[in-house]
């Protein structure tokens, strides 16, 4: 089944060039031109990955993350022109997958979203399961249940927690962490490790 993108950036003419080449990627893809257009489109069909400018009038990319994040663990990359540190822990703490700043190569941004797919749907294919008291973790389905109760992770979250449950009782370190889940390209610091296992502490609760 043809995977499909939903763009999201009002730029009509950036909007237009990234489709297309995620439509050469052999994607099926869809295009919003401003945050609430977007919003609707989401929550009227079924998408494997999110591409979303930040800086948008009306509803703003950060606003739409977050509600989407509320919804689904899609994968969700934001492209910005703005490449202040402290804006991209901002998107990974509001669920983002990846973060792509303005100007960029159309060729990096398809290499990243395929990567993120391919990643993700090696996990999801897998026929696994883990369960460790209260904790249940299906791999097959990219589910979690701590008490019975589905819990909503994000992309890193769940890859996160599938990563140490396969291995319990090792010790990872950042940079495995970040090299393994965010990639090679990541640029950021280790913080965003930090800042993704604090919140999937808090949603596992005492099944952490």
């Amino acid at each position: 089944m043809q995977e499909k993108i939903l763009i999201v950036e009002d730029d009509k003419r950036m909007n237009e060039l990234v489709s297309d080449y995620i439509e050469m990627a052999g994607y099926s893809v869809e295009c919003a031109f401003n945050g609430n257009e977007g919003l609707e489109m989401f929550e009227a069909e079924h998408f494997d990955c999110v591409i979303l400018d930040i800086m948008m009038p009306g509803l703003d990319g950060w606003s739409l993350c977050r509600r989407i994040r509320k919804k689904s663990d899609v994968i969700i990359v934001l492209l910005t022109a703005r490449s202040d540190e402290d804006d991209k822990l901002l998107g990974f703490e509001l669920g983002a997958d990846d973060y792509v700043t303005k100007p960029f190569s159309p060729k990096v941004l398809v290499a990243k979203v395929s990567a993120l797919l391919n990643r993700f749907n090696k996990i999801s294919t897998s026929a696994d399961t883990f369960i460790d008291g209260p904790l249940e973790i299906d791999f097959k389905s990219m589910e979690v249940f701590a008490d019975g109760i589905q819990l909503t992770l994000t992309g890193k979250e769940f890859s996160l927690l599938s990563t140490m449950a396969r291995e319990p009782g090792r010790v990872f370190s950042r940079e495995y962490l970040i090299n393994n889940i965010w990639g090679y390209e990541y640029i950021g610091d280790g913080r965003v490790v930090d800042t993704n296992i604090k919140t999937l502490r808090k949603k596992l609760g005492d099944c952490s």
